[in-house]
C-alpha cells in the first residue's frame, strides 16, 4: 500500500573519489541505518525514498541530481 506522505522521486548519485559512503536511514519512531553502499570514483547510485527509506547520509565527495536541481559537496 502507497503512502501519500513521502515522495519517491529518484536522485542520482556520482561519487568524485573512491570509497564515498552512502547510507539509509529508516522511517519511524526511532530512525536507523538499514542499508548501505560504498561507491568508488565514477560509480553512479540512482536512489529514492520510499516508505522505509526517509534520509540519506552521504560520507565523501559527490555530485547529487534532484528534480530540484544539482549540488556538489
Amino acid at each position: 500500500m502507497e503512502n501519500p506522505n513521502f515522495k519517491s522521486d529518484y536522485f542520482v548519485i556520482k561519487a568524485l573519489e573512491d570509497g564515498v559512503h552512502v547510507i539509509g536511514l529508516t522511517r519511524g519512531e526511532d530512525t536507523r541505518f538499514h542499508h548501505s553502499e560504498k561507491l568508488d570514483k565514477n560509480e553512479i547510485m540512482i536512489a529514492q525514498f520510499t516508505e522505509h527509506t526517509s534520509a540519506m547520509k552521504i560520507r565523501g565527495k559527490v555530485t547529487i541530481q534532484t528534480g530540484h536541481g544539482e549540488m556538489s559537496n
